[in-house]
């Protein structure tokens, strides 16, 4: 019983350390890009990643809030 806890929280931890690593990755993928686009065009793939990542902090944001809002 206690091992099975031990073991879930080990395994929390290890979840949002990954969705961290995952977030900070994402963020200097997306300074890189801006970056980019200062120096030139993107190209079509560049544009898209762009605007994926954007998306994806906005709903990795809005879940976070919910699920924050959902424990109370």
């Amino acid at each position: 019983m206690i091992r099975r806890r031990i073991l879930d929280s080990l395994l929390e931890n290890i979840h949002e350390l990954s969705v961290l690593l995952l977030l900070l990755c994402t963020f200097f993928f997306y300074r890189h890009l801006k970056k980019l686009k200062r120096e030139r065009k993107l190209t079509a793939f560049e544009f898209c990643m762009l605007i994926i990542t954007q998306i994806a902090y906005l709903l990795w944001a809005a879940l976070y809030l919910i699920t924050i809002l959902g424990k109370n």
